[in-house]
């Protein structure tokens, strides 16, 4: 006669109980890695608050009129926004990007002078607008984008946002009306940092954006080759501002910008690269 083992199967509660706590745990490992993957990819990763603080050495001084506005934390929550930002290619790549961009924000708004104390390039962000603004910048011709009435579109923000035709895209992009109340840019430092960064991430045609050149992903036109208009921080200059600093051996301007550009790629330890000046690149 056949025989039965005496152990009777374990009751299916039992068994599901424990396929639950194995896919629970499952989950929270795959959620850790995750995690892990995000920070290591973070911004926050490249650029620490003590870097920051580092570079920025005097924006926080009481003879700079944007004291206490440009805030780390801001600064980081606006890149979260435009997750390309600092997070293309190899490490070296997004250190330089970064250092880049801090460099040209850093020149806009500079409150250092020659003799200034730790050297003209450690007073990045110590302006939040324009102090002098020689006209209201608004182009009536831009139907498009209509200035309002009593409204001026003068530089504000780490870019020194200009021009009813920025003022109006930008706001349209990051949810605020940049035609109405363009004044938000230099009230808020959130808004600030994104007005910087969206002018950086975007291409203006003919104009490539700031972030396809410090990455590798500019591919000139035959109008930029005949322009001279080579890839390097050079032509994040004449994105910016070219039409009054590059085709001018030598401009102040210009050598201020790769000032701080050199003494920002030092302390994420990057090298520059090529192509640092615009002195021999047409404008737009």
């Amino acid at each position: 006669m056949a025989s039965f083992s005496s152990s009777s199967p374990a009751p299916l509660s039992s068994l599901l109980t424990h396929q639950l706590s194995l896919l629970l745990l499952l989950l929270s490992l795959v959620g850790s890695w995750r995690l892990s993957d995000a920070r290591m990819h973070s911004i926050s990763s490249l650029i620490t608050r003590d870097l920051f603080d580092s570079i920025f050495l005097h924006k926080d001084d009481t003879a700079c009129p944007a004291k206490n506005f440009y805030t780390y934390e801001s600064f980081i929550r606006a890149a979260h926004c435009f997750p390309s930002f600092g997070n293309t290619g190899r490490v070296a790549t997004r250190k330089r990007e970064i250092a880049a961009f801090l460099a040209q924000i850093s020149h806009e708004t500079t409150g250092g002078w020659a003799t200034a104390p730790d050297g003209p390039y450690a007073w990045g962000l110590c302006f939040k607008e324009e102090i002098r603004p020689q006209s209201n910048y608004c182009d009536s011709t831009n139907t498009e984008w209509p200035c309002y009435p009593g409204k001026s579109y003068k530089g504000r923000g780490p870019i020194q946002l200009s021009w009813n035709f920025n003022y109006g895209p930008a706001g349209k992009a990051l949810g605020f009306d940049g035609l109405r109340n363009p004044d938000i840019v230099s009230n808020n430092s959130l808004i600030a940092f994104k007005t910087a960064l969206w002018f950086w991430m975007t291409e203006q045609k003919p104009k490539p954006s700031c972030h396809d050149v410090m990455v590798g992903r500019y591919v000139p036109t035959e109008a930029d080759l005949t322009a001279n208009r080579t890839a390097g921080f050079g032509l994040v200059t004449n994105i910016i501002n070219g039409g009054l600093e590059c085709g001018i051996p030598g401009d102040s301007r210009v050598n201020d910008r790769i000032g701080y550009f050199r003494r920002y790629s030092k302390l994420f330890n990057v090298d520059t690269g090529r192509n640092l000046d615009c002195e021999d690149q047409k404008h737009f």
